[in-house]
């Protein structure tokens, strides 16, 4: 199944990662691939599904407004989705998060047409993994697609009274 977790709220990739436990607690295999977020070694998420022996790939600079070499990070992208075609049609995988993915396709880093044509050709295919895809601004087409899509709505975020310093153990 192909599942959208997108919206303004907090709580998407918190989300797919809570999908990732209950599949690994269910012994199916998972890996997880970021799309915008950098070196994950800081994160408290990679640190406690790394020891579960998660797959764990980051294909990003950062911040999508902090980004100086667009072409660089299209070709991150391209690797990265081309990682997850390898991993997708090996049948090792029961489960793939594309974290943040959904900024790859909305700001054109990635052909989105491409990435539709694909999961549409292959997402009912015996031994196709379930993927979870999230992010803001998640591409008509993605939602169209999509099994299920989920919208997280932001009512209010502890990031914009503090002076968006992220909090350890919240954001990191």
């Amino acid at each position: 199944m192909l599942f959208v977790i997108t919206g303004n709220g907090k709580g998407k990739t918190t989300s797919a990662l809570g999908m990732v436990a209950r599949a690994e607690g269910q012994g199916m295999k998972c890996a997880v691939l970021q799309f915008i977020k950098a070196d994950p070694s800081a994160l408290g998420e990679y640190k406690t599904f790394s020891k579960l022996g998660v797959s764990w790939e980051s294909w990003g600079d950062g911040f999508t407004w902090n980004v100086k070499d667009v072409p660089a990070l299209m070709q991150k992208c391209e690797k990265g989705w081309d990682s997850f075609v390898e991993k997708a049609l090996s049948g090792r995988y029961s489960m793939i998060v594309l974290d943040e993915f959904t900024y790859v396709m909305a700001y054109g880093y990635l052909d989105s047409h491409k990435v539709v044509s694909f999961l549409s050709e292959n997402k009912n295919r015996e031994g196709f993994p379930h993927v979870v895809i999230t992010g803001r601004e998640a591409p008509k087409e993605i939602v169209d697609l999509a099994d299920t899509v989920s919208e997280i709505q932001e009512i209010k975020h502890h990031y914009h009274a503090n002076g968006g310093k992220v909090v350890k153990g919240i954001e990191l």
